[in-house]
């Protein structure tokens, strides 16, 4: 009874090894498939070399035998050529059997085990071996416009590699990213699936390694709360080395302090519902204010480089404004580290500063061998028309409009009027401390013609469209569509009389949106992603774009033509780039009106040449730096 009990717990034991050898996987299978295998083949050759002598010596012996035994189990159509006794045919048969279930059960265990393991590989779950690439954390609309860039500002490296980790399927990541983003040149573009607020997610995608690292904000009303955990995760992980350049941006200013502190110091951490603000403030008074944005901030085009110039050292930075033949500086970085954007006149060069310069690529910034020649008889002598109070009107109303009353008051004239247009008037308490605006409010269904008609629209000289965030982003878009058309229409009608700025959610219903001809679009999404791009390439432009959004300090203005140049009269650049300087401003360019409908530019030019003729029209602006 008790060795009966012994053989019981035996076969438990051996059955529970055997089930552990199985949960190993396809090699463990394999490993079984080929035991089997190998018992077969000897067991039938054994019972060959026993009882089948002649059969044995005409066929070489013991390894002839194991030979054949092994050539029929795995090819069963081998053993057609067989003779012999029947004994030894038997023999063989039975091999060829055995080996037809071995090898088709090793067939299947190899495909299921490759099925597997392609599966596994297209999730995304492998470790990333990369060097100097740049991680993205998260999916949003914004990552095609990230890709995008990061691709045009790698054009120039002989290998660049974005790496994207979202909690989300990678091949689907791939597929959106292939159809949005065709070509993608240089750079490597991969996916891993992964969630970036999880640490074990994170080492996946090799941040030790990586140039830099962008914390994109995902989609729903508590992105900040995950960026500002992905920011946490970052700054308590123990680092191997050199910590990469970390950026993120916050969509709401009340997180922007525990953004910081969750960064630490390494990290950087911008407002854009700020920087938003900022642009459609700046905007709503200058038709073309956007583009240029834009531009600056796109790797596409112009944008800021600092540059070293020893031969400037000891010369003025007016001096510096006329001394290249390619690129147009717009400031210094001092070697201390401190930013300073257009700044005064007689400022002096230091031998370890840094021009901040706005040029198509750094490689194309060149030194004028001789000054280009001033056209001084072209030169304007009339000064600004002295500012009058400004009457604005903001349609709609969302959780930037406040933000956006408190600064225009900053930069309009006492005696100025804005006026709300929306379903619901705000809340009392929104604006009281407000120093030149005077705000009123007036009832409007913003879709709706005759509503908007009842506003008097003719008596105000600018208008702004804000979106609705609360409702669908794709449905607030097209609201808005539809009140800018109204809007288009009734000023044909009047005659002209104001100019329409309006913010969007998604830049392709900013293309579309073109039909209604309005004078500027703001897409914040946009604008934070192109920034938070140009951050990971160079931190250090942060300062330079904070204090160009940052209304008490020098801002980007369109002014009028005939402030620098006589109109009609012709001209060349380097005299514009003179007058300005005699009034304390540094121009980087001008915008044409007669093409101010034709994009891409809509008649902004930034970074022209200094010596080509130049006329410029009455209706024509000149793109300058200036304290107001």
């Amino acid at each position: 009874m008790e060795e009966c009990g012994m053989r019981k717990r035996l076969r438990e034991r051996l059955r529970y090894w055997f089930d552990g050898t199985m949960d190993r996987g396809t090699p463990a299978l394999i490993g079984w498939l080929g035991l089997a295998s190998l018992a077969l083949i000897t067991l039938v050759s054994g019972v060959v070399v026993a009882f089948a002598h002649k059969d044995t010596e005409d066929n070489g012996g013991w390894p002839g035998i194991v030979w054949m035994s092994l050539l029929r189990t795995l090819d069963p159509g081998t053993m057609g050529g067989d003779t012999g006794r029947p004994l030894f045919l038997i023999l063989m048969l039975t091999v060829t059997i055995g080996g037809i279930f071995i090898v088709s059960a090793l067939i299947g265990v190899m495909t299921t085990g490759l099925e597997a393991r392609i599966q596994q590989l297209r999730k995304g779950t492998s470790r990333l071996i990369e060097h100097g690439h740049t991680i993205v954390l998260g999916w949003s609309e914004q990552v095609f416009t990230v890709i995008a860039e990061l691709v045009e500002a790698n054009q120039s490296e002989r290998r660049s590699c974005v790496v994207i980790l979202a909690d989300r399927d990678k091949v689907d990541m791939e597929d959106e990213i292939r159809r949005r983003i065709p070509d993608t040149g240089k750079t490597r573009v991969i996916c891993r699936s992964g969630n970036p607020l999880q640490r074990g997610d994170l080492e996946l995608v090799s941040p030790d390694s990586a140039k830099a690292i962008m914390v994109l904000s995902p989609v729903g009303d508590d992105s900040d709360i995950d960026v500002i955990k992905s920011l946490l995760l970052l700054n308590g992980r123990t680092w191997a080395g050199r910590r990469p350049n970390v950026v993120a941006a916050v969509q709401s200013s009340a997180n922007l302090a525990a953004a910081r502190l969750a960064a630490g110091d390494s990290a950087l951490v911008i407002d854009a519902d700020d920087i938003a603000v900022g642009l459609i403030v700046q905007s709503h008074r200058q038709s073309g204010l956007s583009t240029v944005f834009n531009e600056l901030l796109s790797f596409i085009g112009n944008e800021i480089y600092p540059w070293h110039e020893p031969a400037l050292a000891g010369a003025t930075y007016g001096e510096s404004l006329n001394a290249f033949e390619l690129g147009v500086p717009i400031g210094l970085h001092r070697a201390d580290g401190e930013v300073l954007v257009n700044p005064a006149m007689d400022t002096v060069i230091g031998r370890e500063d840094r021009l901040l310069m706005v040029a198509e690529d750094d490689l194309l910034i060149k030194a004028a061998a001789a000054r280009p020649r001033i056209v001084r008889p072209a030169m304007a002598t009339a000064a600004d028309r002295p500012p009058v109070p400004d009457r604005t009107l903001l349609i709609g109303w969302n959780s930037r409009a406040e933000k956006i009353i408190a600064q225009l008051d900053l930069l309009v004239k006492p005696g100025s009027v804005v006026d709300i247009a929306a379903p619901r008037p705000p809340r009392e308490e929104a604006n009281r401390e407000l120093t030149n605006l005077t705000v009123g409010f007036k009832y409007c269904e913003p879709t709706r013609r005759p509503s908007l008609e009842a506003l008097g629209l003719d008596g105000y000289r600018h208008i702004v469209v804000l979106t609705d965030d609360g409702i669908d982003p794709g449905r607030a878009d097209d609201r808005t569509l539809v009140t800018l058309l109204h809007l288009r229409d009734i000023e044909i009608q009047l005659g002209d009389p104001y100019s329409i700025v309006t913010e969007m959610h998604d830049d392709a219903n900013r293309e579309v949106a073109q039909v209604t001809k309005a004078d500027d679009f703001i897409v914040s999404t946009k604008v934070i992603s192109l920034l938070l791009t140009q951050l990971t390439e160079n931190r250090h432009l942060y300062a330079v774009f904070a204090d160009l959004f940052d209304p008490q300090g020098s801002e980007i203005y369109l002014k009028p033509a005939p402030s620098y140049l006589i109109p009609g009269e012709e001209a060349n650049f380097a005299t514009v780039i003179e007058a300005a300087a005699q009034r304390g401003e540094t121009a980087i360019g001008y915008r044409l009106a007669r093409q101010s409908d034709e994009p891409p530019l809509y008649g902004v030019h930034l970074n022209p040449s200094k010596t080509a003729p130049l006329t410029l029209e009455e209706g024509d602006t000149v793109v300058v730096l200036a304290e107001d």
